[in-house]
């Protein structure tokens, strides 16, 4: 396409598109995308970057899958929409839901289709509710959440996040939301003598219930690895202390794995690594590796139970036009067939170790204070000081600029402050993992001074 294409398409985006995280800003020079292969992106001008996030965390067997495409098509061809809602049903809908029972942890064998991780998120709150409604408990309403915590922008979901930029300008918050402090081994504070930062962080989270009262708490929500939040790796025992603070409290645990499901951590499922099962799923982004919008959740079956056992009257009232989408259920059949047959769980495990290796290289750069990761998720940390882990001061936008400058090497991903966040496709190769440490060492070069 040629360089004035590319500016007429640049003129009419800024006249006619609203973006997500919307200001005139963050889209001085937006980049054009009109291609992909793979973990390559390729621009309007013909340049070519690493996809370092996957999209949006999301392309988890990487771009321009023809089988997807085919999916999509036969499906289209065939019976393209149809109605879920009780009453009616269509067949992809009924082998995704049987295929996640299999995949997913063995008490959760019920799904309920959204079109993607908020409105999973609000149905997991709504089910939450009306569980404890079911069962006698119409005060347990709340919902406990943690700080740096992403779950969705819709107001619910907005009020479970923990990042106050998303509030400032959209508040009043729904009530009934609080946070507790996330598990940040880099940065947690309030741990006592003896006691470990998983340890420290769980008893936040009793010392939450405890405080609202175990009768008006509904549930806790947490992602396995915080994504948006800089990419918060758990110490390991973490989770399961957290699972038998909500079962001895009856506190519903939600997990919100939309981003570390299907296969993103080196497990299908990311709470798997510590050998413990949510009473509810949020789902979402990898399931069609973003080739078309789909979410849900799942729940127990102690929870399908209960939703199955309610007088007519009562009944669960919850509802999206696009439920068990049909042509998004085939095309989420065929990635995880995909994801299966390729071995890409195992290979986000393997590729994520060389990718987090080599980002630790980077610790003789005195600007990274922290390198974390699991999986295909991690994070480079940078700080003004290493040793006494002192922010860059935000007037100097370093996150920004080292983001600019890794994009002009070649590499194209997100900042969370002055944390830079990467998680190529599972399809990522060695030589791209190779070039993503390097992008990123030479983005830290050009903008911190003393890292050259």
């Amino acid at each position: 396409m040629s360089e004035l294409d590319a500016n007429e398409l640049l003129k009419t985006d800024k006249a006619h598109l609203i973006h997500p995280l919307s200001h005139p800003q963050d889209h001085t020079e937006p980049l054009i995308f009109v291609r992909g292969k793979g973990a390559v992106l390729t621009d309007v001008r013909g340049r070519q970057y690493i996809d370092g996030l996957s999209g949006l965390w999301n392309v988890n067997v990487g771009h321009g899958r023809q089988e997807l495409a085919e999916a999509a098509a036969t499906q289209m061809s065939t019976l393209a929409y149809c109605s879920a809602y009780a009453g009616a049903s269509n067949v992809p809908a009924i082998q995704l839901a049987a295929r996640l029972s299999e995949l997913a942890y063995p008490s959760l064998n019920t799904v309920f289709f959204a079109s993607g991780g908020g409105e999973a998120n609000e149905s997991a709150f709504k089910t939450a509710r009306f569980y404890w409604k079911a069962k006698g408990k119409p005060d347990k309403i709340k919902i406990i959440a943690r700080q740096l915590a992403y779950h969705g922008v819709t107001l619910a979901t907005m009020s479970a996040t923990g990042m106050p930029a998303y509030w400032k300008m959209f508040e009043p918050r729904v009530p009934g939301f609080t946070h507790i402090p996330s598990p940040y081994p880099y940065r947690f504070e309030g741990v006592r003598e003896g006691e470990s930062i998983g340890a420290a962080a769980s008893r936040a989270l009793e010392e939450a219930i405890l405080r609202e009262g175990p009768e008006t708490v509904a549930a806790f929500i947490a992602e396995p690895v915080q994504g948006a939040g800089g990419v918060i790796v758990p110490p390991d025992d973490y989770f399961p202390r957290v699972r038998e603070i909500c079962s001895r409290y009856d506190v519903l645990f939600i997990a919100d794995e939309v981003i570390t499901g299907f296969g993103r951590t080196g497990r299908w499922f990311a709470l798997m690594r510590w050998g413990v099962e949510p009473d509810i799923l949020s789902f979402a982004k990898g399931i069609t590796s973003g080739y078309l919008p789909l979410g849900g959740i799942m729940v127990s079956d102690e929870i399908r139970d209960t939703i199955l056992s309610v007088p007519y009257e009562d009944r669960w009232m919850h509802a999206y036009t696009y439920s068990g989408h049909p042509t998004c259920c085939a095309v989420a059949l065929k990635n995880l067939e995909i994801l299966e047959d390729e071995g890409l769980v195992g290979r986000a495990e393997q590729m994520g170790k060389k990718l987090l290796e080599g980002l630790q290289a980077l610790y003789e750069l005195p600007a990274v204070g922290d390198v974390r990761g699991l999986g295909l998720m991690a994070a480079v940390e940078l700080v003004a000081d290493r040793e006494k882990k002192t922010p860059f001061d935000p007037v100097l936008r370093v996150g920004r600029r080292v983001r600019r400058e890794a994009q002009e090497r070649g590499l194209f991903t997100r900042f969370i402050r002055d944390v830079l966040a990467l998680a190529p496709p599972l399809v990522v190769t060695e030589e791209q993992v190779d070039r993503i440490v390097e992008g990123l060492r030479g983005a830290i070069q050009a903008v911190v001074p003393g890292c050259a």
